[in-house]
């Protein structure tokens, strides 16, 4: 039986939020988490997965806590990426809507140290942030965490992988009576320690049901190709996937460019996203993606993580991620809130074996694909070269002279005469190719 967020403990002002935003059944993360928050005093460590309603399970009771009268800073929300950290701040404020009592302050790479040192003079109560610019702020003393009662780590697996220098300071700068709330996806080794030296010993540990929660309705499959091959079959993947969306996954930022510039050539709507790009870049990327301007984002693990994107119907390995804990982050961007979804590896035959380790680890059964076979690889370059065709766009520049000659040329031909002979031209210009190579 569902159980209603209001029936959780929610204040009325929370609850009237929540309407606006039509969230009124409350997930199992917020099931356990909420009434955890409001109503004990332990630190907690929690297994969810990103998509499971987590931002609101901490956000709303944390909100709720705030004394409104205290203006010094008493809740801080670390996550490790620009993006998660944006969405995370924009989630709560949506929830703060009625709450206008309760301040609350992004802290991000992107934005000047010196603009972010302005926002901090005006005591926000919240604050939401990745690591690197928190210990910058804590450094410069421009922040006071002396009165933070609660703090949040989101994606606390990847923090600690990507991150670990950057928080280990801020835990142990952090006051020793704060509560401490850890959310991750996976449980390795090193997270452990963390739990162990710098948590309650009486943390409480709960789980949204990992098992199916993180794999519900996701397909995982996998095609074995061989290297020169690699790119045939992902468009030919992505044209079986035409009106859907999705996110390709690449190890490097060098893989991340040259893929989505393979991508570009062939006008298929894509953008990239990795690190080294301007967080303005970033933005206006994210923005095109969750406005549906363009359907593909090619990215690397770290800037991916704070893709909440509803409505994703696969996510493609183009390069089998490094750990077990990437692969869940990774297939979790599709089959999001009880939607289905495709996680599709693309591997070569000496990578087939660790599969088996990815099922073992993870409690998931891949399925294999069979590669489209030579022809149907031919024919579907085709297809994607005849929709390159159609998306360019008219040259101004080509004389009126030389468009009537050509017109001429052509003026005796059907339209199906004349898409013949243009295929049949590509088609005889890839056997030179071939032949060439």
């Amino acid at each position: 039986m569902s159980t209603h967020i209001s029936d959780l403990g929610i204040i009325h002002s929370l609850q009237n939020a929540l309407k606006d935003l039509e969230i009124t059944v409350a997930t199992e993360i917020q099931e356990q988490v909420i009434p955890l928050i409001l109503n004990e005093t332990e630190d907690m460590v929690a297994l969810a997965k990103t998509g499971t309603g987590k931002t609101a399970a901490f956000g709303l009771p944390l909100i709720q806590l705030i004394e409104a009268e205290n203006k010094n800073v008493q809740t801080v929300i670390l996550a490790p990426t620009r993006e998660l950290s944006q969405q995370i701040y924009t989630n709560l404020t949506e929830f703060a809507k009625y709450l206008p009592e309760v301040t609350m302050v992004l802290l991000t790479g992107g934005n000047t140290v010196k603009s972010q040192v302005e926002e901090l003079k005006a005591s926000p109560q919240i604050i939401v942030a990745t690591p690197g610019r928190f210990l910058d702020l804590l450094e410069k003393e421009a922040v006071d965490i002396k009165a933070v009662k609660h703090l949040v780590l989101d994606e606390a697996d990847e923090m600690f992988q990507a991150l670990k220098e950057d928080l280990m300071p801020i835990l142990k700068a952090m006051p020793k009576n704060r509560r401490t709330f850890l959310f991750s996806a996976t449980m390795p080794g090193e997270l452990k320690d963390v739990v162990h030296n710098y948590m309650s010993k009486n943390a409480v540990s709960i789980s949204a049901d990992m098992a199916t929660v993180g794999h519900e309705g996701i397909d995982h499959q996998y095609i074995v190709v061989e290297p020169i091959e690699k790119l045939d079959v992902l468009l030919h993947f992505l044209n079986s996937q035409e009106g859907g969306r999705g996110i390709i996954f690449c190890k490097t930022k060098a893989a991340v460019n040259k893929l989505a510039k393979n991508l570009a050539i062939r006008k298929i709507s894509s953008g990239a996203l990795h690190g080294s790009l301007t967080q303005g870049i970033r933005d206006r990327i994210m923005d095109q993606f969750r406005e549906g301007y363009i359907d593909i984002l090619v990215a690397t693990d770290l800037v991916a993580r704070g893709i909440d994107v509803k409505e994703l119907a696969y996510v493609v390995n183009y390069h089998l991620p490094d750990t077990h804990e990437a692969y869940v982050h990774r297939s979790g961007r599709t089959g999001r809130a009880g939607a289905k979804g495709l996680s599709m590896t693309i591997i070569q035959q000496e990578e087939v074996k660790e599969i088996a380790d990815f099922e073992r680890e993870l409690g998931i059964k891949f399925h294999p694909v069979k590669k489209a076979n030579a022809e149907a690889i031919e024919w579907n370059n085709t297809l994607v070269w005849a929709k390159k065709v159609f998306k360019t766009k008219p040259n101004r520049e080509i004389p009126e002279e030389v468009k009537q000659q050509v017109k001429t040329i052509f003026h005796h031909l059907t339209k199906e005469e004349l898409v013949d002979k243009v295929i049949s031209n590509y088609l005889a210009e890839q056997t030179q190719k071939t032949t060439a190579s």
